[in-house]
């Protein structure tokens, strides 16, 4: 009986109903004749209203409906989320879905409705968007249903709880991965870069073919060929790449929805997918005032799975970052010469300046290149015409700050340390590009 009342609703249809009959019950106090007719369509709701429960609640189970799940989520990306409804009631109902999303898209709201025929199976889906790495928890499927008659509706759940690990974003990955080796670059915004030179790395002695480079030429094998012969080289590979992920309370600087350590997160994945196909040995390390997680630089089909779990469990207290610490730890364990993506912040030259001769100290041994962002915000304020004095002095400051961010480039440069200065959202992009001009310029 408990049961049964928990699943039992109203609809609206029927308290308008009650609602009109009630109104005429009002007006039999001046027309009596009325009364026995409205106790007549009292009778009638209230037999109504047993038919209705009668056909919704006599099947036990005329309804099943399930979600699908994957194991995981991409973060800051839309994942879609599958249901599938099966209806075994002999007439045409109206379904309802609310389904208890997890607590963290504070979404209250959600509800689908649909018209399904007896016997019929629906399939729809709905998607959602993580903006968090974490475990998500769906509560249950809530599944109403109302007869032709639509007086009242049953409630079906289903699902208990299930949950879903929210990972960094492998499907911003997939997407450059395909990119990366394609010859359609650019439509993504990744450059062709033209290789200066030759790498290192002899593959093989193949016949000339019309159009090579007469540089190549090797005369002895010419010589014994009687034919030309030209030395043919590759890229060089398995050359150690590391991503520096710095943790500390300056990464934790929202843009549109998402942390600067979420974007740096999401491109690091990208981008070690990105060198392992490559075929270079890639590993990261994610700092604040020690060393969190560290990945030795391999070239292994697992590799990029073990990346993926260590960037899942990236967290910061708000601590301040020790660069004088991480130029210890990479004196200590990167011995050979390496390409290093730092992922960093920095708002004032000053705050710079006080790490320049940590970053000058690991420049002299690898390829440092530092990646920091453009504040956007600011870069509106600055754009923004300004008509009262109030406006002046925002737009005043917002000019100051953007040009800081171009002296810290100037600095870096002055060094010998590269950087990428980024809006968020162009992130990864830029940090492919990067790595394809330093690989294509031989400069590791």
């Amino acid at each position: 009986m408990l049961s049964f009342l928990k699943a039992f609703y109203f609809c609206n249809r029927f308290f308008k109903i009650l609602l009109s009959l009630a109104f005429l019950f009002l007006m039999t106090y001046w027309f009596k004749e009325w009364y026995g007719i409205v106790w007549l369509g009292m009778m009638a709701l209230v037999l109504a209203v047993l038919m209705d429960a009668l056909l919704l609640f006599v099947p036990n189970s005329a309804l099943h409906a399930h979600r699908h799940l994957p194991d995981k989520f991409s973060n800051s990306d839309k994942n879609p989320v599958p249901v599938t409804i099966q209806n075994l009631y002999n007439f045409k109902t109206v379904i309802t879905v609310i389904d208890e999303l997890p607590v963290q898209f504070q979404k209250r709201d959600f509800k689908y409705t649909c018209t399904m025929g007896p016997g019929k199976k629906h399939d729809f889906e709905y998607q959602v968007r993580p903006l968090e790495r974490g475990v998500y928890t769906f509560g249950k499927l809530n599944i109403y249903v109302t007869s032709p008659l639509g007086l009242i509706k049953r409630r079906y759940h289903f699902l208990d709880e299930q949950q879903v690990l929210v990972y960094p974003s492998f499907i911003q990955m997939r997407k450059y991965d395909f990119l990366a080796i394609s010859q359609h670059l650019t439509l993504a915004g990744l450059k062709k870069i033209r290789k200066i030179g030759h790498t290192t790395e002899f593959e093989q002695i193949k016949e000339y073919v019309p159009g090579e480079d007469f540089r190549t030429v090797n005369w002895k094998a010419t010589a014994k060929r009687s034919q030309l012969m030209v030395n043919q080289y590759q890229d060089e590979r398995s050359q150690p790449v590391y991503s520096f992920i710095d943790t500390s309370r300056v990464m934790k600087m929202p843009f549109n929805e998402l942390k600067l350590l979420d974007y740096a997160i999401n491109s690091t994945l990208a981008f070690t997918n990105v060198a392992l196909k490559k075929h270079d040995k890639a590993g990261m390390l994610s700092f604040d005032k020690t060393v969190a997680h560290f990945v030795p630089a391999l070239q292994k089909s697992a590799q990029l799975h073990t990346v993926m779990e260590h960037l899942y469990n990236i967290d910061t207290q708000f601590p301040d970052a020790d660069f004088g610490y991480l130029y210890a730890f990479v004196r200590r364990k990167i011995s050979h010469r390496s390409l290093l993506m730092l992922y960093t912040n920095f708002e004032h030259i000053s705050a710079l300046k006080r790490q320049m001769p940590y970053l000058k100290g690991i420049a002299q041994k690898h390829v440092l290149i530092v990646i920091f962002f453009e504040n956007t915000q600011l870069q509106q304020v600055a754009q923004k015409k300004a008509d009262t004095l109030q406006e002046v002095y925002n737009k005043a400051l917002a000019e100051k700050f953007t040009f800081e961010k171009r002296l810290m480039q100037q600095e870096l440069s002055k060094h010998g340390i590269q950087t990428i200065l980024t809006a968020p959202e162009n992130l990864t992009v830029n940090t492919i590009n990067k790595y394809l001009e330093i690989k294509a310029k031989g400069l590791l």
